[in-house]
């Protein structure tokens, strides 16, 4: 713990200097490298030149009228990228039993390592994400955020959830436990519409972004069959994504309700209801994948945690059964993007170390995608679905100035986005080679 801690106070002590600079009179700053990636043209130009001003980027492709004393930072044999975005993260988690975490560590402990686990992601160039439960942390996890946004600490962009909702027994409840120890649920409690309701309201009141339903679990898997119970009615969810609308949900978009769910009739039920994404999404009816196109409601596949598990799991017979699972998931995938289901990218990290979720993107590829489509659910997707469009996702004149560089070509090799060697944040640099 003592190497956790020294790591955040100097990861605190240069985010501060980095909140100290950026508060000076603005300086220009030009970023250059071989190639940049047009993300919305779903191509790759070169050279690539991005001029910054501050916080916003303010010209793209040209180094016309540069102001007097701009930096250069000459990347070399790189391709400029906007900031990575990860749609479905767990600050508050690491590696290791889940359920004992939030029975050994306390709230303070777990805030601290988040924070660690808030500049890993960054230093791996993800300069936006959404944290999906704080786990049993309530809404520690917005003063993660608020230390974030005010210069205190490193860290991505974040929209945070505190507790994800989920019914008495359900999916977090501690099950396994004996129920005479009244162990905490890693969730918070809601068995009706009116209780989801008062749920998301306190939460709200904590300050968070958006909510996060538990609608499906435990999972079975059997003879090439997938099963697993509903949690929430279609009524009940519609109940929770009207109030999401009421209050504004993300950023205004009114859509600021997220569920975890993995199959039928959950996926339905949810994507009826309308709600912003079906994380996991392992198995959608064509009924419900129409929908989704429709309705653009984002599958978040999370294929990297399912990797994870698999190769840490504690018995033969339990890695086993994770990889067929995730070979029917990818299958299913397939499927999903022959109908056209709107995707973006979230790799559940967490229970998986930090920094190392740009492996969401080459599972995506290898499994059905073409690099180029997996960086536009990414950046495009998940700008979107973070209620940051028109802001972040791409190189682009006004757009904050999230910028990270990629050795080779990433529309050619995605894997490129696992090796980062820049990282800009709101036009300040926390990474360089």
């Amino acid at each position: 713990m003592r190497k956790l801690f020294g790591g955040i106070i100097l990861g605190v002590a240069a985010a501060s200097c980095a909140a100290q600079d950026a508060g000076l009179a603005k300086h220009a700053v030009v970023v250059r490298a071989a190639r940049m990636l047009d993300v919305a043209a779903g191509k790759v130009v070169s050279p690539g030149i991005v001029l910054v001003e501050g916080e916003r980027i303010v010209l793209v492709g040209a180094e016309a009228k540069m102001p007097a004393g701009t930096e250069v930072i000459d990347l070399g044999d790189t391709t400029l990228m906007p900031g990575l975005i990860d749609a479905h993260v767990h600050l508050f988690l690491h590696p290791g039993a889940e359920d004992l975490q939030t029975v050994q560590e306390s709230v303070p402990e777990r805030t601290l390592i988040a924070a660690g686990a808030a500049k890993a992601d960054l230093m791996a160039g993800f300069t936006a994400e959404r944290d999906m439960g704080s786990e049993g942390a309530g809404c520690a996890d917005v003063a993660v955020r608020n230390a974030i946004n005010s210069g205190l600490i490193p860290g991505p962009r974040m929209r945070m959830s505190c507790n994800a909702v989920d019914l008495t027994g359900g999916h977090e409840d501690a099950i396994g436990y004996n129920p005479a120890q009244k162990v905490l649920s890693n969730a918070d409690y809601a068995d009706s519409a009116e209780e989801i309701v008062k749920v998301m309201r306190k939460q709200r009141k904590g300050g968070a972004d958006f909510t996060k339903i538990y609608e499906t679990g435990p999972d079975l898997f059997h003879d090439a069959a997938f099963q697993t119970p509903y949690q929430y009615t279609e009524e009940e969810l519609t109940a929770a994504v009207k109030e999401a609308e009421r209050t504004g949900g993300v950023a205004g978009s009114g859509r600021g309700v997220a569920v975890h769910a993995t199959g039928e009739p959950g996926t339905g039920y949810a994507v009826a209801a309308g709600v912003a994404s079906v994380d996991h999404a392992y198995q959608l009816s064509d009924a419900t994948m129409k929908g989704m196109k429709e309705k653009q409601i984002y599958a978040v596949p999370t294929f990297a945690i399912a990797e994870y598990f698999a190769e840490h799991a504690s018995t033969p017979a339990r890695a086993e059964w994770d990889r067929k699972e995730q070979i029917y998931h990818a299958a299913e995938f397939k499927k999903q993007l022959a109908a056209g289901v709107p995707m973006a990218v979230g790799s559940d990290v967490g229970p998986f170390p930090h920094g190392t979720q740009a492996r969401e993107l080459e599972l995506m590829a290898e499994f059905g995608m073409k690099p180029m489509a997996v960086l536009q659910a990414d950046l495009l997707n998940g700008a979107r679905l973070l209620g940051w469009a028109g802001k972040i996702g791409e190189l682009k004149a006004g757009y904050y100035a999230d910028v990270i560089a990629v050795p080779g070509n990433p529309a050619e090799d995605i894997s490129a986005t696992t090796k980062v060697v820049f990282v800009m944040k709101n036009g300040v640099v926390y990474k360089r080679p």
